[in-house]
């Protein structure tokens, strides 16, 4: 929280993998996981988990579905999108 309990505000870019990885899943699917990437801008909002001894630092769950981000000052990178059962290999 900054002063006045105002959460930080992220510009959220997205790594060309991550991108592509997006595009392949179907329409509704993505847009489920856009909105809750969209989300992160708003002071890191969602089920975000920071991780331990892993790069990307943090994850974002979204059902089965895992949104794998770094933060870098006021930017969230978003690094990888992908199913639970890969997210981590």
């Amino acid at each position: 929280m900054c002063e006045g309990g105002l959460a930080m505000r992220y510009r959220i870019l997205f790594a060309a993998g991550a991108l592509r990885e997006l595009e392949r899943l179907s329409p509704d699917v993505s847009r489920r996981i856009t909105s809750k990437i969209q989300r992160l801008g708003d002071g890191l909002v969602g089920n975000v988990k920071r991780l331990t001894n892993y790069t990307p630092e943090y994850r974002l769950r979204v059902g089965d579905w895992r949104v794998l981000f770094d933060v870098d000052g006021d930017r969230v990178v978003i690094q990888h999108v992908s199913h639970r059962s890969e997210a981590y290999d």
